[in-house]
C-alpha cells in the first residue's frame, strides 16, 4: 500500500468540500459552510495494482484577495482543480490556480468539473474545453449531490499514482 496526500484546489463554493463528503462518507449536505484553512480526511481505494491511502486535503476557497497557499503543496502526490459548471468564471479562477500550483511542482493534475446535476452556464464548445482540459492528466464531469463520477474519479487517481509508483 502506498500513501499519498492529495490537494483539492479552487475557489469559494465549487464544491470541494462537498466532494471529499461524498467520497469518504457517501452524503451530500445542502448546508453551505465555508472551509477555513485546511480540513484532512483519510480513505483507502483498492485497486487491481493494490492499494492507496488518501490524505485528502481540502483546502479553503482561493480567490484573488486572499492568494494561494503554495506550502499547502508540500509533498502532495496530486492535486485536483475543482471547479463549478454553473459558474464559468470558476473555470478561469481554476485554470489560474492551476497555473501557480504548476509553478510549484509537477505533479498529475485532474480536473473535476463539478455540480453536473445542474444546469452549466458554459458556453464553450468541445474543442474549447478540450483545449482547456489539455494540461491535465484526467478530467470528469461529476456531482457531489448524485454522486455522479466521484468514486471514478478517485479510483482513476489511485491507479494513476499506482502505476507511477511501479512495481
Amino acid at each position: 500500500m502506498i500513501q499519498k496526500k492529495i490537494c483539492l484546489l479552487g475557489a469559494s463554493g465549487v464544491g470541494k468540500t462537498s466532494l471529499i463528503k461524498q467520497f469518504v462518507e457517501g452524503i451530500f449536505s445542502e448546508k453551505y459552510l465555508t472551509s477555513i484553512g485546511v480540513k484532512i480526511d483519510k480513505k483507502q481505494v483498492e485497486c487491481e495494482a493494490g492499494s492507496v491511502q488518501f490524505m485528502l486535503w481540502d483546502i479553503e476557497g482561493i480567490d484573488r484577495y486572499c492568494g494561494f497557499q503554495p506550502k499547502y503543496l508540500r509533498g502532495a502526490g496530486a492535486i485536483i482543480i475543482v471547479v463549478d459548471q454553473t459558474r464559468s468564471q470558476s473555470l478561469i479562477e481554476g485554470i489560474e490556480i492551476f497555473k501557480l500550483a504548476r509553478d510549484m511542482s509537477d505533479i498529475p493534475a485532474i480536473l473535476a468539473i463539478n455540480k453536473s446535476d445542474l444546469d452549466s452556464t458554459w458556453h464553450w464548445n468541445e474543442d474549447e474545453l478540450n483545449e482547456l482540459s489539455t494540461p491535465f492528466s484526467h478530467t470528469f464531469l461529476t456531482s457531489a449531490k448524485t454522486g455522479a463520477n466521484v468514486e471514478l474519479l478517485f479510483s482513476t487517481l489511485a491507479q494513476h499514482l499506482l502505476s507511477e509508483a511501479g512495481p
